[in-house]
């Protein structure tokens, strides 16, 4: 068994299919094909089964992709501890993000500094809903990952701190209130946005014992933000997470009572974090992601 193989095999069942990982790795279908036939001849079980253009793991297929994802990233850690000892002029780095807050507003600003420090490093960022950024950390798909906090079963790392705000129509009958209760929001059609802090919006209905009328869920923010403007309808979203502009079409309400939220970043064990990993966390955390300006 060799690293080569666990890295196809687990690149066949991130793409599910042979091809797609053949693509992504620059070598040819039969290579990736022979090599995962090697693998489940040397440890005699099928790890993968074959429908046409599609692939299926087995019941030992799956367990085998925990321990692979474990086994390469200990690999990649130890690579780079001694890419680290040469000044860490190689090795990878993989972040996950969630939404406007991470992806736009502080994860560029990181990664330009980044960049700048260890530019041998290869930084790859994979999106999606906060949920899924957390099941990719526990699956070992990625080194780091953008969460809202607390976050109990990670080792995490405050980065900044904002507030949820209701954005109403800009004919709504609250417009001219300097702010907004959720018992009142309850009383329009209600915007859920599937992303950043969906999770937390429900629990604060739920623990004020409201129920908002849930008309529209949005996967995108930008969704919401449309679906506002046209007037059908209220949304709760952390105010980082919305776009910097002048005239932007609907009203910006702080909540009575307030409600903060906290970003920060998410390892596994941040004792097995590689260097890059670590590096990484040392310069978001040193950010003043409000001002611009970066932390002595």
């Amino acid at each position: 068994m060799t690293l080569t193989q666990l890295e196809i095999f687990s690149l066949v069942a991130e793409l599910q299919g042979f091809t797609s990982a053949a693509n992504r790795l620059g070598i040819s279908q039969s290579a990736v094909s022979h090599a995962i036939k090697s693998l489940e001849q040397e440890l005699g079980v099928e790890l993968i089964r074959r429908h046409q253009s599609q692939v299926e793991l087995s019941d030992i297929g799956q367990q085998l992709l925990l321990r692979a994802r474990a086994m390469l990233g200990l690999a990649n850690t130890l690579q780079q501890e001694a890419a680290d000892a040469r000044g860490m002029k190689r090795g990878t780095l993989r972040i996950g993000s969630f939404g406007p807050t991470s992806s736009i507003r502080l994860l560029p600003r990181i990664l330009q500094r980044f960049g700048q420090l260890h530019p041998g490093i290869e930084v790859h960022v994979d999106e999606g809903p906060d949920r899924q950024v957390m099941q990719w950390l526990e699956e070992r798909r990625i080194d780091v990952a953008f969460v809202v906090l607390p976050e109990e079963r990670f080792d995490t790392f405050p980065l900044v701190e904002d507030q949820l705000v209701a954005l109403l129509p800009v004919n709504h009958p609250s417009a001219h209130q300097p702010w907004i209760s959720l018992k009142q929001l309850c009383n329009t059609p209600f915007i859920l946005t599937q992303a950043g802090s969906a999770e937390l919006v429900s629990r604060l209905f739920l623990g004020a014992g409201l129920k908002p009328d849930i008309r529209y869920r949005c996967s995108q923010l930008l969704s919401t933000l449309d679906t506002v403007r046209r007037g059908d309808g209220v949304t709760i979203v952390a105010e980082l997470s919305l776009p910097q502009t002048n005239e932007p079409g609907y009203l910006k309400k702080p909540l009575a009572p307030a409600v903060k939220r906290q970003v920060g970043l998410a390892v596994l064990d941040q004792r097995q974090s590689s260097p890059a990993t670590l590096a990484f966390i040392q310069l978001a955390t040193r950010m003043d992601y409000l001002s611009g300006a970066q932390s002595a």
